[in-house]
């Protein structure tokens, strides 16, 4: 089960089935996801599964597009919130999730993929280096008061 943060306000889960995963065990989970009122979606296990092999990514390019000049941290995440209508932008998402965590699924997916558009940005490589972590840390693409 791959729950989605915060956990108690997340709907999501993934459920994940391996190659020796029973259809019961499947359906177990599944039922049990609804118990916790959540919508389990089932997904094969591949590298990122289906949540992080599409959102970090995306997370990577905006993070591209800040360390290349092309917009703004601001201006990303305001095109993505009003242009994608996604709740928040990319870079506040990450500094949520954390930057240590992304800069762990991406190294994950490059990996597993051995595709280099899962390659980690260099600024993202180098603000974990520098312990800009995000929420957790008070500082990442923004500050926060910890």
């Amino acid at each position: 089960m791959h729950f989605m943060n915060p956990v108690p306000i997340m709907k999501l889960v993934e459920i994940i089935n391996g190659k020796e995963t029973s259809a019961a065990t499947s359906d177990t989970i599944v039922e049990l996801s609804k118990v916790l009122l959540k919508v389990p979606c089932v997904v094969n296990d591949f590298p990122g599964f289906i949540a992080n092999r599409i959102l970090m990514p995306m997370i990577n390019e905006a993070i591209y597009a800040l360390h290349q000049g092309v917009a703004t941290k601001e201006s990303i995440d305001t095109i993505m919130k009003l242009g994608m209508a996604h709740p928040m932008g990319p870079l506040q998402l990450a500094d949520f999730i954390g930057l240590d965590v992304c800069l762990s699924i991406l190294e994950v997916l490059h990996e597993g993929f051995k595709e280099e558009k899962y390659a980690p940005c260099p600024l993202l490589i180098s603000m974990v280096a520098d312990k800009k972590l995000g929420v957790k840390s008070g500082a990442g693409f923004y500050t926060y008061g910890v």
